[in-house]
């Protein structure tokens, strides 16, 4: 049998797990190639956004190893099984268009835009209810192990205690005044 003596102990620690269980959404702009761990890094990440020279790397299998960062766990989740098996298996490198066609990419645009629209889309993301956000993500995340019963019961825990926040109760101000909401995180 192999040694796996070298094998990290803990694995919580790595970026990757640390980005998915992060409450706070996580843009990547990618510019120029991902490749290896980066690659693994950009899948962790919520969103990603990359410009038209942008390039996914996958060739982990043509250097013998596997995406050891969650790049096994994140791609058929991201992408359904039998592209993500296409994908890992053939280790072929994947344009931007390709990408974002797949559903890699949320976005491709300009090589000197990406960092910029990456700014913009965290922008808007802030200037939401930050209780509301994080909360979603959590659901999201909880999502992917649930079934539909339990989560419907955890969606509705989350509704209930956000019903209860000043961002809330703002929102309804805001509504009823016609302007847009001041959220505060509480």
């Amino acid at each position: 049998s192999a040694n796996t003596s070298f094998a990290m102990p803990h694995t919580r620690d790595l970026p990757t797990n640390i980005l998915f269980n992060m409450d706070t959404p996580v843009i990547a702009a990618v510019n120029g190639a991902a490749a290896g761990y980066g690659l693994d890094m950009a899948l962790g990440c919520d969103m990603r956004i990359g410009g038209t020279s942008t390039k996914l790397v996958p060739g982990f299998a043509k250097r013998g190893i596997v995406p050891e960062s969650g790049g096994t766990w994140y791609l058929p989740r991201l992408i359904g099984w039998a592209k993500a098996t296409e994908i890992g298996f053939r280790g072929n490198n994947l344009s931007a268009a390709e990408a974002k066609e797949i559903g890699l990419l949320n976005d491709v645009v300009a090589d000197e835009d990406v960092l910029t629209v990456a700014k913009e889309w965290a922008a808007e993301i802030a200037a939401n209810a930050p209780l509301a956000i994080q909360s979603m993500k959590r659901l999201f995340r909880h999502g992917l192990t649930e079934d539909f019963e339990s989560h419907s019961h955890h969606v509705l825990l989350q509704t209930m205690t956000l019903f209860r926040t000043h961002d809330f109760k703002e929102s309804v101000q805001a509504f009823m005044e016609r302007r847009d909401p001041r959220f505060e995180g509480r």
